[in-house]
């Protein structure tokens, strides 16, 4: 996985929480790295998974809440980061069917040893897209956090439903993400 999703969860702990949360967070066992991550690294996705069951054992939130608040974190973090994958955007659904064509092509140039997740779109109406991840990784709540990331950089109502159905060899979820018009 690339060192900027860690350190970006990093900052997440150590601003959402606190330093002493944090600590405790690095200080998982059997890290590959002993807790020590830089943005332009490579490292095991089993890291992030057990850091993550730390903290959720030490702040008492569900695993898949947490890591969906962290992609809700990195999407803005990201966007900040480099602006040029959504500058030609209008919406959150049309910016969501280049995940595959645009940006990670992007990403790619940056990175160029990332293990990226697939993802197919089909717009099933002007309001509605069905986007499907694909992964060796165990990430869809990422996904889903990072789709209301999104949302949120464009100042647009998502609803997103989904359905995972996991084999032995990928984790593959579909989301069928409808713009919201209420309130």
């Amino acid at each position: 996985m690339l060192g900027i999703v860690f350190t970006e969860f990093v900052e997440m702990v150590e601003e959402r929480f606190s330093d002493d949360v944090l600590d405790d967070v690095l200080d998982t066992p059997d890290l590959s790295t002993s807790g020590a991550y830089t943005s332009v690294g490579y490292y095991e996705h089993t890291d992030m998974i057990k850091m993550v069951v730390t903290l959720s054992k030490t702040v008492n939130v569900p695993i898949d809440d947490l890591i969906s608040a962290f992609g809700e974190h990195l999407f803005g973090k990201l966007v900040a980061k480099y602006p040029v994958l959504v500058e030609d955007q209008n919406n959150v659904l049309d910016f969501l069917e280049t995940i595959d064509s645009v940006v990670h092509k992007e990403v790619l140039k940056l990175y160029p040893q990332a293990e990226l997740p697939k993802f197919s779109t089909e717009r099933l109406s002007p309001d509605q897209l069905q986007m499907t991840y694909r992964s060796k990784r165990p990430f869809s709540q990422l996904a889903l956090g990072l789709i209301k990331g999104c949302a949120q950089h464009f100042k647009q109502q998502v609803e997103v439903s989904y359905s995972s159905s996991d084999t032995d060899d990928y984790y593959s979820t579909t989301f069928v993400i409808m713009l919201s018009y209420d309130g």
